[in-house]
């Protein structure tokens, strides 16, 4: 039970996220989106578009991974062929996030969310098992909320 005396199986997203979300819009630059977490002090965003649709989203580790040192792919040469013994599809994403200027171009797009009903017990599940930080709330397809894992602790908790 929480400190309201409600039983936590019975606790939903609506009841525990925020709903004032900060967002950005793909089109921000990357120095925009650095300014916007800095000031605000968070460490992910929702991405929207004009409609306050979730496109993506994007966090620190997304940031972060710009200035990581890019590696090429190890490979094999076999007769007059290259084997590559790595993705390419991983070097390519890597040498993308290097060059980027645009949220778009850091952004994940596919982004978990959950509905305002989703119970805290299921909330609590998405996030473990998909091993993300903050679940965007959507009505209708439409950015309602943001429920962090300081929020699941914090209502598990009774706070």
């Amino acid at each position: 039970m929480n400190s309201e005396g409600k039983p936590l199986e019975e606790i939903t997203a609506a009841e525990i996220m925020v709903s004032d979300v900060i967002t950005i819009k793909e089109d921000a630059s990357v120095q925009q989106l650095a300014e916007l977490m800095a000031k605000k002090q968070i460490s992910g965003v929702p991405v929207v578009d004009d409609q306050d649709r979730v496109v993506g989203i994007v966090t620190e580790g997304d940031m972060v991974e710009m200035d990581a040192d890019i590696h090429f792919p190890h490979y094999i040469q076999f007769l007059d062929s290259v084997i590559f013994l790595e993705s390419m599809k991983k070097f390519d994403e890597r040498l993308r996030h290097v060059a980027a200027t645009s949220v778009k171009d850091i952004m994940t797009t596919e982004v978990h969310t959950v509905g305002k009903d989703t119970p805290l017990h299921e909330v609590a599940t998405i996030m473990s098992d998909k091993n993300v930080n903050r679940l965007p709330v959507v009505d209708g397809g439409i950015l309602v909320g943001i429920v962090t894992r300081a929020d699941v602790v914090r209502a598990m908790s009774g706070g």
